[in-house]
């Protein structure tokens, strides 16, 4: 005799058939690949998506994206990955003050543009905006930092620019008083360096409205989650639109190797186009 432990039996139904359409969808509106490892968390991100809207198991879910146009950015939102932190990878903004700047003052350069082309809440941007900071306050400068991501929701928080004292660790003390106003127990970006940013809603897979050129793409832990034709098609793209002397800055754990021979790797995970 055994008896049934309920607490086991999942909130809601999730078939293979649902799981199926689910990273289908996801590849086609994102280029997110799902394999079915990622079943649970698939099932654990969108569980809330479920109790939001009444549902009763994933078949009423899978029918809702079918139907209701609207529940897609919903959709998204829940399953794209959003993990950052200012300075991540603090190598590429010390490459960015030590080397390229160097460079722009130094060939005379007054057009400067930056993309942060996923931005997730913004710490990313700003860091960005923090180290060029010495050149945003030269009124004979253009500067301007694009910063877009899929996922509104994180969006609003980058464009809000707010944050608790913890996520501020790895700022010094004088640079957060140089960049942050206290807000309560928080800190929000000066209005001065969120002058600087552009924030705009982008899927990296539909058009592109911006004409370019960029001086540096920064396109961080984003490929991990596209397959290989997927890398192969986005970094041409932003081949057409960064400078010949420009540079492609990438995430720790990935290449550009069989993927594109357009550039040429002059750092850690920094690159150059090939002219």
């Amino acid at each position: 005799m055994g008896t049934e432990h309920l607490e086991d039996a999942p909130e809601f139904l999730m078939t293979d058939k649902n799981f199926e359409y689910i990273r289908t969808l996801a590849y086609q509106q994102t280029g997110i690949v799902l394999p079915e490892r990622k079943k649970h968390m698939v099932y654990s991100r969108l569980c809330r998506r479920l109790r939001v809207l009444g549902l009763s198991d994933f078949n009423a879910y899978c029918r809702a994206l079918e139907k209701d146009h609207q529940e897609l950015p919903n959709f998204i939102n829940a399953l794209t990955t959003n993990l950052t932190s200012f300075f991540r990878e603090n190598h590429h903004f010390d490459f960015l003050r030590d080397v390229v700047m160097a460079q722009w003052k130094k060939s005379g350069k007054k057009r400067i543009r930056v993309w942060s082309s996923a931005c997730s809440t913004g710490e990313e941007p700003y860091s960005i905006a923090m180290t060029l900071q010495p050149l945003l306050n030269q009124s004979q400068l253009d500067i301007k930092i694009l910063a877009t991501d899929l996922d509104t929701n994180v969006l609003a928080k980058a464009q809000a620019g707010v944050y608790p004292q913890e996520s501020l660790d790895n700022i010094s003390p004088e640079l957060i008083k140089a960049s942050f106003s206290p807000l309560g127990n928080q800190y929000e970006v000066k209005q001065s360096l969120k002058d600087n940013i552009h924030f705009k809603q982008l899927n990296l897979l539909q058009p592109w409205p911006m004409k370019g050129p960029f001086d540096v793409i920064f396109c961080r832990n984003v490929m991990i989650y596209f397959d290989t034709d997927t890398r192969k098609q986005i970094i041409a793209r932003f081949r057409t639109l960064l400078s010949n002397d420009g540079y492609l800055i990438i995430g720790h754990s990935e290449t550009l190797h069989h993927i594109s021979e357009d550039f040429t790797l002059i750092g850690q995970t920094i690159y150059r186009p090939i002219s």
